[in-house]
């Protein structure tokens, strides 16, 4: 959360040439609600089942930059969707970017929370390990400027691009979310 996936992902799929994807938006157009809704309507575990299926149409898709949830690590499922499918870029940023990135934003659910700093502490933790494993190119978002880190992203795809392809990934660009 607040690491810039969809900013940073519209960004990329510009420079790309290709259209960019966000899996939270894919989920709001097919169930008609917004994320909180959902998420007080069928707790997070209802949003999660709804996550991995929409990351699983999506990741099929070829020539896209996906930009997922968050959360979207944690399920085992669209970690394997995520590294077979497409190219992951883990967007990092420190706590302290994405506290102040987030601090005011009401549209997320998991930091309505007495303390959002401890819980995105809490969920760092936890999603760090899980991004680092399935991320093709980690890249630090808290220090450079949107274009900066853009560039950064193309030379590191041009980077993988070079090196001896794996067949079995398609097309698909997928943004994580971050640190």
């Amino acid at each position: 959360m607040g690491a810039g996936k969809t900013t940073l992902g519209r960004s990329l799929a510009r420079a790309l040439n290709i259209s960019f994807v966000d899996s939270d938006q894919e989920i709001e157009h097919r169930t008609g609600a917004d994320i909180p809704w959902i998420f007080d309507i069928e707790g997070e575990e209802g949003f999660r089942l709804r996550e991995t299926e929409a990351i699983d149409s999506l990741t099929q898709y070829e020539g896209i930059v996906l930009a997922t949830g968050g959360g979207a690590v944690v399920k085992e499922e669209n970690r394997e969707f995520l590294r077979t499918r497409g190219v992951v870029v883990y967007l990092f940023a420190s706590l302290e970017h994405l506290f102040q990135r987030t601090a005011k934003d009401r549209n997320r659910p998991l930091l309505q929370t007495e303390d959002p700093k401890a819980k995105l502490k809490s969920l760092m933790e936890v999603r760090d390990p899980l991004y680092r494993d399935v991320a093709d190119i980690v890249v630090d978002t808290g220090g450079q400027s949107l274009r900066q880190t853009v560039e950064s992203i193309l030379k590191e795809l041009k980077k993988l691009a070079d090196a001896p392809t794996d067949a079995s990934k398609s097309g698909a660009l997928v943004s994580g979310e971050e640190k």
